[in-house]
């Protein structure tokens, strides 16, 4: 369990996945994961309790948050045990095992909890499969977490996935819109809203004020607007400092509406506060 050996590894499987040896990466991945998890069961013990699902505390966020010392880095393995079970699922999917990817996707979320990407494709795939709860649970968790402008438009269109499927068209319509407005180029945002024009999901169909209400009235994601607005903040200056003003305006806007100029302002302050007490 060397990392070059893991990393060389993954490459392998990655190769035979592109290839189209489906059955052959999976047998590859799964051998991986399994001496890894040996590895680690012996070396980096652990007490994590909290299900993978779960809604955490502040509290909880900050005992579970990655650092330079915590053992589930995995830095003495090569750290890509999320890289390895995301693979582990695409091979999954691809051999028409959706459960198998479904507990695969659930094991990369455990081992990067902060990456919201994982917990979009798990999201998309239970709603595939029907598990509701789990598919809104999950879509709910990316909007206090997410570290990227495209994971919250991908939020958006899983919600609206959930609507389309449930007959809430106009809910649906509001979703789209959000994502839209959010100025991303993510490819599943993209297709989701080629997919839905000139049908009754078109972003198109719905004002903006009515995008507003609807949203609104399915608790979306009004109940945390200052969660989302730090977010998209953030995002904002990381789009502005590689140079995307365009993105950087647009995620600032859509801040400010979701809680208004003065909270907006508020919250850059304390963003760019540069203050070494961590209370």
């Amino acid at each position: 369990m060397a990392e070059t050996t893991l990393q060389d590894e993954l490459l392998r499987a990655e190769s035979l996945l592109i290839q189209g040896e489906d059955e052959l990466a999976r047998d590859l991945l799964l051998r991986l994961a399994e001496d890894a998890e040996e590895y680690v069961d012996r070396n980096c013990p652990t007490t994590d309790t909290v299900q993978w699902f779960s809604f955490p505390t502040l509290f909880e966020r900050l005992c579970y948050r990655r650092v330079e010392n915590d053992p589930r880095e995995l830095r003495d393995v090569g750290e890509p045990l999320d890289q390895l079970y995301a693979d582990l699922a695409l091979a999954d999917v691809r051999l028409g095992d959706y459960d198998l990817a479904s507990e695969a996707l659930k094991r990369a979320v455990r081992w990067n909890p902060m990456d919201c990407g994982y917990r979009l494709d798990l999201a998309e795939l239970c709603l595939v499969k029907g598990d509701v709860r789990e598919c809104l649970a999950l879509a709910y968790s990316v909007f206090e977490r997410a570290s990227e402008a495209a994971h919250l438009a991908r939020a958006y269109v899983v919600f609206a996935g959930w609507f389309e499927r449930s007959g809430n068209t106009r809910a649906a319509a509001a979703c789209l819109r959000a994502a839209e407005r959010l100025g991303v180029r993510d490819t599943t945002v993209v297709a989701a809203l080629a997919q839905a024009r000139e049908t009754e999901c078109d972003p198109a169909t719905i004002s903006e004020e009515e995008a507003n209400a609807a949203l609104a009235s399915e608790g979306l994601p009004d109940g945390a607007n200052a969660e989302v607005a730090i977010c998209l903040l953030m995002c904002a200056g990381d789009a502005a400092r590689l140079g995307q003003r365009e993105l950087a305006v647009n995620l600032t806007l859509r801040a400010r509406d979701l809680v208004g100029e003065a909270a907006a302002t508020s919250l850059l302050a304390l963003i760019h506060e540069e203050d070494a007490d961590e209370g």
